[in-house]
């Protein structure tokens, strides 16, 4: 293991494709530079002569969690598994010259000393993406003019965690590479993204208060569609940053229970108000079910340091309807579109206490189960 902060990387190749609307070389510097690699030298500055060198060629794109593992580990050399070339190398400095050139010409790792370690992507970063709760290998991807869009796609379609939602799993994906592409060709960041969905969200709060239902869900789903181009633009031009996450994170952990809020505040403008008992209640089911959903979700990462949706396949089954925003507007639209916005927020308090039990069931499930040794997502198996 090294520390990356003592690492100097090298970006070979000169590739002049771009990507995500940016040079090649540019990206791979923000990847060098955000996985902790102290120095990224100029191709042209002399080879280091001491410490550890980390290798890289700008004709391929390396996934970030695979530029991070390779920069922990040392005397590796990274294969691609199709053609056997050497596209990567983790070496100590007096290796560097003839790794540099076997990545150059594209050539095997025969000639190179054997006390490097011929690695593919697999051994070196494994398959479990804990981020993004997924498992899936890390992509290594030839880059040029002609490959561009296809490596683009998969980029994106790597930039998805893989437990969420029902509609940002299966509605949103198609769209979402569109416009993330578009915003990254025109310059636009996250956080202009994240904050136009701000504008939104107040939007939103605001018709439901006074009742025009329809127009806060409208501008409601185009503020969820923005909160899912947000995060896979940060991560396919990686220009995430801890304010940029803070910021989007605190929107999508605040704003749900004030829609709802308002959206109760509404039915009176609307005609169609609960009497006070009713409100109470149905306010106290949703605003302190959305708190307690949360707190469980806590209390299981707490016990068993892992999510609850990764557990078992129920579990990330359970993810893509429970009680939150998404699933709870799914109930909210055909009720407002059908003239009865008093019929849907009741439904949505419901279906917030049915999601608690699971969640708590859970919790009561998971407890019993680490008697026999400690739990593991069924994704890591």
């Amino acid at each position: 293991m090294t520390t990356t902060a003592a690492l100097s990387g090298i970006i070979l190749g000169g590739n002049t494709a771009r990507l995500w609307g940016m040079a090649a070389r540019e990206r791979l510097q923000r990847g060098l530079r955000r996985v902790g690699v102290g120095t990224v030298l100029d191709e042209q500055a002399p080879l280091p002569v001491q410490g550890a060198v980390l290798l890289v060629s700008d004709h391929w794109v390396f996934d970030e969690p695979l530029l991070a593992a390779l920069a922990k580990t040392g005397n590796t050399l990274l294969l691609d598994a199709a053609s056997g070339q050497v596209v990567a190398g983790h070496v100590p400095a007096a290796d560097a010259g003839l790794v540099a050139t076997a990545i150059q010409t594209g050539s095997g790792p025969d000639a190179l000393p054997s006390h490097l370690r011929r690695s593919d992507v697999a051994a070196v970063a494994g398959s479990y993406n804990d981020v993004l709760r997924k498992k899936e290998l890390p992509y290594l991807l030839k880059l040029t003019a002609e490959t561009r869009a296809a490596v683009e796609r998969r980029m994106f379609q790597a930039s998805y965690k893989g437990v969420t939602d029902v509609v940002t799993k299966y509605w949103w994906p198609r769209p979402a590479e569109v416009v993330t592409r578009w915003c990254a060709h025109r310059g636009f960041s996250p956080n202009q993204v994240t904050f136009m969905g701000f504008l939104l969200v107040l939007l939103s709060f605001w018709a439901f208060w006074q009742g025009h239902y329809l127009t806060g869900l409208a501008s409601g789903w185009v503020m969820t569609f923005l909160d899912t181009v947000d995060g896979k633009l940060a991560r396919c031009t990686l220009t995430s940053s801890p304010i940029g996450g803070t910021f989007d994170h605190g929107i999508d952990l605040i704003h749900p229970p004030f829609w709802w809020w308002a959206w109760v505040v509404g039915l009176t403008a609307y005609g169609a108000p609960f009497s006070a008992d009713a409100t109470l209640m149905i306010l106290a089911v949703i605003l302190g079910g959305y708190v307690l959903q949360r707190v469980l979700e806590g209390i299981f990462i707490s016990a068993f340091g892992m999510h609850m949706h990764v557990w078992r396949r129920f579990d990330s089954f359970f993810r893509l309807i429970t009680a939150r925003r998404n699933p709870n507007l799914l109930i909210l639209t055909p009720a407002a579109l059908l003239g009865a916005p008093d019929v849907g927020i009741a439904l949505v308090a419901v279906w917030t206490l049915i999601s608690l039990a699971v969640h708590a069931l859970q919790i009561v499930q998971g407890l019993l189960a680490r008697r026999h040794g400690p739990l593991q997502s069924w994704l890591r198996q």
